[in-house]
C-alpha cells in the first residue's frame, strides 16, 4: 500500500538520521578522553635495591570502560614518566614490561635506571602505564586474598602444567574475580583490544602525532594488536622476546612448554660439570633426578625457615623463575639440591619472587590480572581439548609433569562472563605499517625464537637475533643490542637482515 511505503520510507530515513546522531554522539563522547592533557606531578618511584634513583613525575589518564558505551563507567589508567634527559628531544616511548598483568609505571623508572644516560634516554621521555586492571589503574582486578596465594591458589586460567579446574572452581573463579573487581562488567574489559584503544589515547594525550614504543614478553601482542587497530599511527615497534601471533592457545602453550625444557636441560648440562650436581653428571636423566626429587612434595612438602611449606607446584615455579635468565641457574641448583634433606627455602624464595611476594606476605595483582586478561585473549576449550593441552603440555615439558591421573581437566575461564576478544592469528596482514623490529634471543625458554621470527615476518619487519639464555634482551645492557634499538629508535634505522648480536 501507498501510506505503508510511505511510512517505511519516513521510518527509514528518521532511523538513519538518528543513527547518524548517534554515531556523531558516540564519537564526540570518545573526543572528548583525546583531548585530555594529563597533570603531571613529580613522584618517588620505588626501585629494587641497589638500583640509581631516577626523577619521575606521574599523573592519571581517564578512559571508557566500555568503548561502545563512552559515556558510561569509566577506568583511571596510573602513568609515570621520566623526561628526556636531552635539549632535542623526539617524543615519548611508551613502555610494556608484559605478564599480562605486570605494572608498567615501575617498569618505566627501572628502565630508565638501567638504560643510564643513553642516547634513547637523552632522546625520548620514557612514559610506563599500568594497563587497565593493573597494578595502580582502578579498577583493579583481584581474585584472591593472601592467604588463598599461600595456600597454592589457583593461577593459570590455561592450567596446562599443575592445575587441573573442576566446573565448580570456574564458577567460583568467576564470581571471586568479579566481586573483588568491581564487578562483572570489569571482567569483561581489560583484553588486550581495550588496553590497546587506551593506549592509543595515550599517544594523544602525550602530544605525539605517532607512537613509539617498546614492549616485553605479552607487551609484544600488545603492540602488534596496537599495529593492528592503529597502523597509520606507528612512528616505531621495538617487539622483545615476541609472542607469535599465528600460533593459538594450544599450539603456543606447547611452545612455551617445550622452550622450557630445553632451558631445564642447558641448567642441567651446566650443573652437570660441577662436584656434587643434584641433577646428576648425565644431562639426559635430569629430568628423572628432578621429578625424584620434586614429587614426593605432592605428598610432603617441604619444610621452609618462616614455617611455610613447598609444595610440588610451588618447586616448579620456583625453578621455572630461574630458567628466565642463565644469570638465575645457580639459585635453582641450589634449590634442588636441598630437596634432598626436605628443605625448601631456596626454591620457595625464587617462587615468591616471581609471584612478588613481600616480607610481610603481601602479594602484588600482577598474577590475578594475568588470569582475568588470559580469560578475554586465549581461547576458550571444551573439557576434552583442555585435558589434550595437559597431555601435551606434559610431553613438551617432562620436568614439569606430577605424574598424577587427571580428576576433571576444565578451561578456568569456562564461566567468564563474556567470549573471548582477542582473535587467532592477529596482526598478520597490515597494510601500512612502518617498519617495525622484533628482538628475539634464541635460548628465549619463555617466547622461543621461532615466534620472534614469526612475528617479524607477520608484520613484515626487521628481525635482530641475539645469541644467549635469556627472556628478552633490550634491558640486558648488551652493547650491541643497545646500539641496534637506539639506531632504530631515534634515526628509524633498521638493522641488516641477518644481524646478531651475542650476549
Amino acid at each position: 500500500m501507498p501510506f505503508r511505503t510511505r511510512s517505511s520510507a519516513v521510518v527509514g530515513a528518521l532511523t538513519l538520521l538518528l543513527s547518524a546522531c548517534a554515531g556523531q554522539t558516540a564519537t564526540a563522547d570518545i573526543d572528548r578522553f583525546y583531548e585530555q592533557k594529563p597533570s603531571f606531578t613529580p613522584c618517588d618511584p620505588e626501585l629494587p635495591p641497589g638500583v640509581p634513583a631516577v626523577k619521575a613525575e606521574c599523573a592519571r589518564l581517564k578512559v571508557p570502560l566500555d568503548y561502545r558505551k563512552p559515556q558510561g563507567e569509566q577506568a583511571e589508567i596510573a602513568l609515570l614518566r621520566v623526561p628526556a634527559h636531552g635539549r632535542n628531544p623526539i617524543g615519548s616511548l611508551v613502555l610494556n614490561p608484559g605478564g599480562p598483568g605486570f605494572p608498567g609505571t615501575g617498569h618505566a623508572a627501572l628502565t630508565a635506571a638501567v638504560w643510564g644516560t643513553s642516547p634513547i634516554t637523552e632522546r625520548f621521555d620514557l612514559v610506563g602505564f599500568d594497563p587497565r586492571g593493573v597494578g595502580a589503574s582502578t579498577p583493579a582486578l583481584d581474585c584472591y586474598t593472601d592467604a588463598e596465594r599461600d595456600r597454592d591458589a589457583k593461577l593459570s586460567s590455561i592450567p596446562a602444567g599443575l592445575d587441573d579446574w573442576t566446573r565448580q572452581e570456574t564458577r567460583r573463579l568467576a564470581q571471586r574475580c568479579a566481586s573483588r573487581s568491581g564487578g562483572k562488567e570489569v571482567l569483561a574489559h581489560v583484553g588486550t583490544r581495550d588496553v590497546a584503544r587506551d593506549m592509543d589515547i595515550l599517544r594523544q594525550a602525550l602530544g605525539d602525532a605517532k607512537l613509539s614504543y617498546a614492549g616485553t614478553s605479552y607487551g609484544t601482542r600488545l603492540g602488534a594488536v596496537y599495529a593492528e587497530m592503529f597502523p597509520g599511527k606507528v612512528r616505531a615497534l621495538v617487539l622483545d622476546g615476541a609472542m607469535d601471533p599465528y600460533a593459538g592457545t594450544h599450539e603456543r602453550r606447547v611452545q612455551q612448554a617445550a622452550g622450557m625444557q630445553a632451558a631445564f636441560e642447558r641448567l642441567a648440562a651446566s650443573c652437570a660439570k660441577k662436584r656434587a650436581c643434584p641433577l646428576g653428571t648425565d644431562p639426559g636423566r635430569a629430568t628423572r633426578a628432578f621429578q625424584k626429587l620434586a614429587r614426593p612434595l605432592i605428598d610432603k612438602p617441604a619444610r621452609t625457615s618462616d614455617g611455610r611449606e613447598l609444595t610440588f607446584g610451588q618447586a616448579v615455579e620456583g625453578v621455572t623463575a630461574a630458567l628466565y635468565t642463565e644469570a638465575g641457574w645457580p639459585a635453582a641448583i641450589k634449590g634442588i639440591a636441598e630437596l634432598r634433606s626436605g628443605k625448601g627455602d631456596t626454591l620457595m624464595q625464587l617462587r615468591d619472587g616471581y609471584h612478588g611476594r613481600t616480607a610481610g606476605g603481601h602479594y602484588p595483582d600482577a598474577l590475578e590480572a594475568a588470569l582475568a586478561i588470559n580469560c578475554l585473549d586465549e581461547e576458550r576449550h571444551t573439557p576434552r581439548q583442555e585435558t589434550a593441552l595437559n597431555r601435551a603440555w606434559f610431553e613438551a615439558a617432562p620436568f614439569t609433569d606430577p605424574a598424577r591421573p587427571y580428576k576433571e581437566v576444565r578451561d578456568g575461564c569456562e564461566q567468564w562472563p563474556v567470549k573471548p576478544t582477542l582473535g587467532y592469528p592477529y596482526a598478520t596482514d597490515v597494510k601500512g605499517l612502518p617498519r617495525t623490529l622484533t628482538v628475539s634471543v634464541t635460548g628465549d625458554p619463555i617466547t622461543p625464537h621461532a615466534g620472534g621470527v614469526k612475528l617479524a615476518e607477520a608484520l613484515g619487519g626487521s628481525l635482530l637475533t641475539v645469541e644467549g639464555e635469556q627472556h628478552g634482551a633490550i634491558l640486558t645492557t648488551n652493547a650491541c643490542v643497545g646500539r641496534a634499538v637506539a639506531d632504530y629508535l631515534i634515526d628509524l634505522k633498521a638493522p641488516a637482515e641477518g644481524a646478531r648480536c651475542t650476549l
